[in-house]
């Protein structure tokens, strides 16, 4: 059985900072593609950050230059570093994983975690 588990989420000011990790745990043989979306309320799911096969990474327009993502392969982890937090950056955010395992292949979520920036 493979868990997603994120961490990290919580209540920060606008202009502050958060740093979200998210654990993939179990019988995992391989990971393709580890990342982050987002979801507010009345919003549909979007994409946030991506780490795809070839380390090719992806970014949502508006978080580009605030936002990095970063992966530790051997803890089969991945990072959401989070600057310059926004109002509107508040959203449940989701890990994402696209992996193999031992009785399944393909994608994976974690349970979310709340990130929310307010004064």
């Amino acid at each position: 059985q493979v868990q997603l588990v994120e961490f990290g989420g919580g209540l920060v000011q606008p202009g502050g900072s958060l740093r979200l990790s998210c654990v993939a745990s179990g019988s995992i043989i391989s990971i393709r593609t580890m990342g982050w979306y987002r979801q507010s309320p009345g919003k549909l799911r979007e994409l946030v950050a991506a780490d795809t096969v070839g380390h090719n990474i992806r970014y949502l327009d508006s978080v580009k230059g605030r936002f990095t993502i970063s992966r530790d392969n051997a803890k089969n982890t991945v990072y959401l570093q989070m600057n310059s937090l926004k109002p509107e950056d508040t959203a449940v955010y989701f890990c994402n994983a696209d992996l193999t395992s031992p009785s399944a292949v393909g994608i994976h979520w974690g349970q979310g975690t709340q990130v929310t920036v307010s004064s």
